[in-house]
């Protein structure tokens, strides 16, 4: 059974940050199931660092980005997700390709929101795991 309560699609994910730090850094959703959503992006000269691996910025922008998503299309019809608290733990790194994530809820609640990240290489490889806490906002 969905999770969504609102119209959600890759091609609505996609329209949505046109003009946005998302899209300046190419990443890409990819798939909307029932209860996740999954993205990549790109490690390349915009997303590499210094030492030639995906930086470390990028990959909590690819979990935030994920799952605010996910609490924004679970939300009611005016209620705002906004980002409480996010952490991020770096298990390996990737030097080229893809890093794909895929976000699906913890908890979803009324006034807060918990989803879980897992990000990983071309080979399937576990990159980065994210927790973020989401507040839900009433109106305005």
């Amino acid at each position: 059974m969905p999770i969504w309560k609102q119209p959600i699609s890759v091609e609505r994910l996609t329209e949505m940050h046109v003009g946005t730090a998302v899209e300046h850094l190419g990443i890409e959703f990819l798939e909307v199931g029932d209860d996740f959503i999954r993205a990549r992006v790109p490690v390349d000269t915009r997303t590499r660092q210094p030492y030639g691996i995906l930086h470390g910025g990028v990959s909590v922008v690819l979990a935030e980005t994920l799952g605010s998503c996910g609490a924004a299309f679970t939300a009611e019809t005016g209620t705002r997700a906004v980002g409480l608290d996010i952490n991020a733990n770096h298990l390996r790194s990737a030097s080229q390709g893809w890093v794909t994530g895929i976000a699906r809820p913890v908890h979803i609640g009324r006034s807060t929101q918990v989803w879980a990240i897992e990000l990983s290489n071309d080979q399937g490889q576990p990159t980065c795991v994210s927790r973020i806490t989401m507040a839900m906002l009433q109106g305005r």
